[in-house]
């Protein structure tokens, strides 16, 4: 046996062994997810067990060096993980920003403390993350934020707003981009640093979108008090921090948007509205050509994402891919819904007790929003068109 097959064997016993059996219906939705945290409320005891055991052995981020929480696995044996969790239907045991999108640019920028002070609390699900980039009068060009860090000897003094603020309601610290030198070109003269949530000054109000609900925030900072010890690299040079990580958010954004299918399928929601011709096909030839050509587009993105995915466990950085997955990924979830609305006729758009309270209206209105958060759907466009098309005057 050789040594990936006795850790897959291994493997297979310890997660036989130690996942809860509420914890293997393999859903994938943020009604299911553990966001941890000081302020999480475990749905179950069979979810606070799942993600201890697996926080303990470091397999919440199985590739992470093992002195900063994580499991040391090497990317075969990651991808083993993967697919003995996938064959029992485990669910992931945790989502947090810190895994995706902090946890990375940590990894790559942060200093050996921070590192050790951060890292493990995120790895075990002790501290929940959200993300200060976006502000009323930088979106997309983010690099015009206004958010300010004075100078107070040892510490900023951090005042500002930032909006879109996904889960700061909920979310113990927060990664910022803040502005160091207003004298600077806009892009050198911003830092990234990191703060707790419950500092004095600090102020949350949600946001309300025509979905119904939304996870986003306007997020206030009024002299909040942040230790130089919390700058994350060097001063004015966050932006280089703040590329890194978006790279991240955008693939995880794409793969999340892109590779969802969760209940039943679109031509089984289909069939069942509309029925079928006496061949056995879907009878309405047009919306079955749409789906056979929705079904294809998302078996080939699900092959670009495993590519992906393996380049990046190699040690290959994303770069401007990143891009294409944030947009392709999340305009096939638009797509996805677009037809689920179209099966569904005039009677998906009722928002009544009889119609789950208009839930696929909902989510359809919802996916609107993909388009945008992570970098408009425009911005990628202009970032593939100059990083890899290299397109003269992108």
């Amino acid at each position: 046996m050789s040594d990936l097959q006795q850790f897959r064997a291994e493997t297979r016993q310890w997660l036989e062994e130690n996942c809860p059996a509420d914890m293997r219906d393999g859903k994938l939705s943020e009604d299911t997810s553990c966001w941890g945290g000081r302020k999480w409320e475990f749905t179950s005891e069979g979810q606070r067990l799942w993600l201890e055991r697996m926080g303990a052995r470091g397999w919440t981020v199985p590739t992470w060096p093992s002195e900063y929480g994580g499991g040391g696995l090497s990317k075969e044996e990651a991808a083993v993980l993967k697919q003995e969790m996938k064959a029992i239907g485990a669910r992931k045991p945790h989502d947090n920003f810190g895994i995706t999108m902090l946890g990375p640019a940590l990894l790559k920028f942060g200093s050996e403390a921070q590192k050790k002070e951060h890292l493990p609390k995120v790895a075990r699900g002790e501290i929940r993350w959200c993300q200060g980039y976006s502000e009323p009068n930088a979106g997309s060009d983010l690099a015009s934020l206004r958010t300010k860090a004075e100078d107070a000897g040892d510490h900023y003094v951090v005042t500002g707003q930032k909006i879109w603020t996904s889960y700061a309601d909920k979310a113990d610290w927060i990664f910022c981009l803040v502005r160091t030198d207003s004298e600077a070109p806009k892009h050198k003269g911003i830092s990234f640093v990191l703060f707790d949530m419950e500092s004095e000054g600090v102020s949350t109000k949600p946001i309300k979108l025509i979905s119904g609900s939304s996870p986003f925030c306007e997020t206030f900072f009024d002299g909040v008090s942040v230790p130089k010890a919390n700058l994350v690299y060097e001063e004015n040079k966050g932006w280089d921090v703040a590329k890194y990580l978006l790279t991240h958010e955008r693939e995880m954004i794409g793969s999340l948007f892109g590779g969802m299918s969760e209940g039943r399928s679109l031509g089984e929601l289909a069939v069942k509205a509309i029925g079928t011709n006496p061949l056995g096909q879907l009878d309405d030839p047009l919306l079955r050509a749409k789906l056979i050509e929705t079904e294809i587009d998302s078996l080939a993105f699900g092959a670009l994402l495993q590519s992906v995915s393996d380049r990046a466990k190699g040690g290959e950085s994303l770069g401007a891919v990143s891009s294409v997955l944030k947009y392709y990924g999340t305009e096939l979830n638009k797509r996805r819904h677009e037809l689920k609305m179209e099966i569904g006729g005039s009677d998906e758009m009722e928002m009544t007790d009889n119609n789950n309270d208009g839930q696929a209206a909902r989510d359809w209105l919802r996916t609107k929003g993909n388009s945008i958060e992570g970098g408009t759907s425009e911005v990628q466009l202009q970032i593939i068109a100059k990083h890899i098309l290299q397109m003269p005057n992108a």
